[in-house]
Order: structure tokens, then C-alpha cells, then sequence
């Protein structure tokens, strides 16, 4: 019947809240395409390595009577020695390839696994500069990014948050590598590192609450974000 969908339509149609996974090999192939752009001398170091590892592997098996059985286990030694390189490697490209991006704050930020629901960007100056909110088991954080005229900006940002979400904790933090700021590698960690004050349901209801303020519809700019050391995924 007209305006009623199909099964297969139905099936098709994507889960709520549900995000679309890239597959492994292909998040590995745009962490290395990235690195490659940040880091041009990323292969030679990686098949470096593993030649190294698996030499010594090598020589270790020549030592004790069995270079073959030594040579052959060495293998996954040297490709687990050179994976972790490169996700070391590819984690800190990630961050300079966005770094001095407007938006940057949010892409890094919207990468946190869980704990945290990020809405970029609900003020922003005409200079560009721009406040994110994320909101968590810690409360509310207000993530700025930008110049001089920032701190207004921010206040401007708080007395709203408050209004809406009274009594709730707001924390302030501004992206930056002078004194008192937060460099954008280090931005996943201070997030983390603030107390829970809030329950699950309590988290609900402020998210409810900030739902409808929304934010601005600004560019983040893309590419892999660092997971911990996993393979960084977009």
C-alpha cells in the first residue's frame, strides 16, 4: 500500500544510534594513507623494524641450535613489533594533520569511544572561534578552540549550559598549547580524567535537556582519530 514500507525496505533501513562501521583493512589503509602524508619515510621504518626483529629472532635461534624453528616464530614477533610502531606513529600523524583546523577540538573529541556525547560547535564568533559541548558522567564540559575573543565566548556558553542544566558540574577547557590550555593530543586524556558526578539516568536527562539547544553545522575535518593504541578509526 502507498506510504507503507516494504520488509526488505524496513530490514534495510539503518538501527538508531547505530553507527556504520568501516572495515578493518580499510581503516588501516586510511591510518597508513594519512601517516604517509604526515611521516613520507613510514614504510622504510616499518619494514625496518621488522627486519631487525625478525634477525635477532634469527640469531637467537642460530645461537641455541634452531634457526629455522626460531626464524619461523620470530615472524609474528616482528609484524606485532612493527603494528605497534606504525599505530604509534599513525596516532601522532592523525593529530597533525587536523592541528590549526577549525573544528579540530570537535573531531577529536567526537572520537572518544564512550562516556561522552559531543555537539560541536554551539557558539562560534565570526573569527571562528568556537565552543563544543560534551556531556558524560562527569557533567558538561565546554571545549574552546580559537583566539583572544574566546573567554567571552565561553562565559557566553556557560550562563546558557547553566540556565538549561542548572545545578549541573560545567568544566571548562581550551584548546591550546600556551599556559593554562590543553594541547589537542592531550585532549581524549584530560577528558577522561575528570570524577564521575552524575548517574546514568541523571546523564540522560541533562543530554535530554541540551538536546534541543543543538549547534552549528561546521566542517570537522576528517581522517583517523587515535583509540588508545588501536589502529585509529575515523
Amino acid at each position: 500500500m502507498f506510504g507503507r514500507k516494504s520488509k526488505s525496505e524496513k530490514n534495510a533501513a539503518p538501527v538508531k544510534g547505530q553507527e556504520e562501521k568501516k572495515p578493518f583493512l580499510g581503516e588501516v589503509r586510511e591510518a597508513y594513507r594519512i601517516t604517509k602524508g604526515v611521516r613520507p619515510w613510514i614504510t622504510a621504518a616499518i619494514a625496518a623494524i621488522f627486519l631487525v626483529v625478525w634477525v635477532i629472532g634469527l640469531f637467537i635461534g642460530v645461537a641455541f641450535g634452531h634457526p629455522v624453528y626460531f626464524g619461523f616464530i620470530s615472524v609474528p614477533v616482528a609484524l606485532l613489533a612493527a603494528m605497534f610502531f606504525f599505530t604509534r606513529q599513525a596516532a601522532s600523524a592523525a593529530y597533525v594533520a587536523i592541528e590549526g583546523q577549525p573544528g579540530a577540538g570537535a573531531s577529536v573529541l567526537m572520537a572518544i569511544r564512550r562516556g561522552w556525547v559531543t555537539t560541536p560547535a554551539v557558539n562560534v564568533s565570526r573569527n571562528q572561534d568556537m565552543v563544543h559541548r560534551s556531556v558524560g558522567r562527569a557533567g558538561i564540559v565546554l571545549v574552546g578552540e580559537g583566539g583572544p575573543g574566546l573567554r567571552a565566548l565561553l562565559n557566553d556558553e556557560r550562563r546558557k549550559t547553566e540556565r538549561f542544566a542548572p545545578g549541573v558540574p560545567v568544566n571548562e577547557i581550551i584548546v591550546g598549547d600556551n599556559d593554562g590550555q590543553v594541547p589537542l593530543r592531550k585532549l581524549q586524556k584530560a577528558m577522561k580524567k575528570y570524577p564521575k558526578k552524575l548517574s546514568a539516568n541523571q546523564m540522560r536527562e541533562v543530554r535530554a535537556r541540551l538536546r534541543a539547544v543543538g549547534g552549528l553545522n561546521i566542517p570537522i575535518p576528517k581522517g583517523p582519530m587515535p583509540k588508545g593504541l588501536k589502529v585509529p578509526k575515523r
